[in-house]
C-alpha cells in the first residue's frame, strides 16, 4: 500500500517590486513607421512611437479632390457647351457669349442652377429663351436638374460679352 503525503502549497509573496519587462532581443522595424534614429531614444520608445502613427487604412477606387475638380471642371464644360448652342434671334451670337449667362452653379448631384437675364426686360424672346436653355442643359449626359432663374441685376451691358462676340458684332 502506497500512502500519500499531503503537500501544503508553498507561501505566496507579494512582491514590491515591478516585473522586468520582457523585450525580444531583436525588434524587426514597422512597415511605414516613422523610426527616430537619435541615440537618446531606445528601441523601446521607438516601437512605441511608431504604434501611436495614425495610419489611415488604404482606400480602393477613390477619386482625389483634384480629380474631383478636374470631372466637375469637365462637365461645366459640357454644360457651356449645351448653353452655347442657344442663341438670341436678333442677334447671331449665342448666349454665353453674349454675357447673358451670369452663373451657373452644379453641386454634388449634378443638379445646375443657372442664373441669366436678357439684353433689355422688353426683349421679346423673355418667356421662351430660358426654357431653351433648361431643355438643352437637360440634354448633357449625367446631369441632374436643371434650374433657370431669369435676372435683371445687375443689368446687362456690352461690357459683358466675350472678345468674340464683340468682334463677331462690330463693336471692337
Amino acid at each position: 500500500m502506497t500512502f500519500w503525503k499531503k503537500q501544503t502549497p508553498p507561501e505566496t509573496k507579494t512582491i514590491s517590486e515591478p516585473a522586468p519587462e520582457i523585450m525580444p532581443e531583436t525588434i524587426e522595424p514597422l512597415e511605414n513607421a516613422p523610426m527616430l534614429t537619435s541615440p537618446e531614444i531606445t528601441v523601446k520608445e521607438q516601437v512605441v512611437d511608431a504604434a501611436r502613427v495614425d495610419v489611415e487604412p488604404p482606400t480602393i477606387n477613390q477619386a482625389t479632390d483634384c480629380q474631383i475638380d478636374i470631372a466637375q471642371a469637365q462637365f461645366e464644360g459640357k454644360v457651356i457647351e449645351a448653353i452655347s448652342t442657344v442663341f438670341d434671334p436678333e442677334i447671331p451670337v449665342n448666349i454665353y457669349e453674349l454675357g447673358l449667362i451670369y452663373n451657373i452653379d452644379i453641386n454634388g448631384m449634378n443638379d445646375v442652377g443657372i442664373d441669366m437675364t436678357l439684353t433689355s426686360p422688353a426683349c421679346p424672346v423673355a418667356g421662351t429663351l430660358p426654357g431653351d436653355v433648361e431643355r438643352v442643359v437637360q440634354t448633357v449626359e449625367g446631369i441632374g436638374s436643371v434650374t433657370v432663374e431669369l435676372i435683371w441685376e445687375p443689368a446687362w451691358s456690352p461690357d459683358r460679352m466675350s472678345e468674340a462676340a464683340k468682334l463677331e458684332l462690330g463693336f471692337m
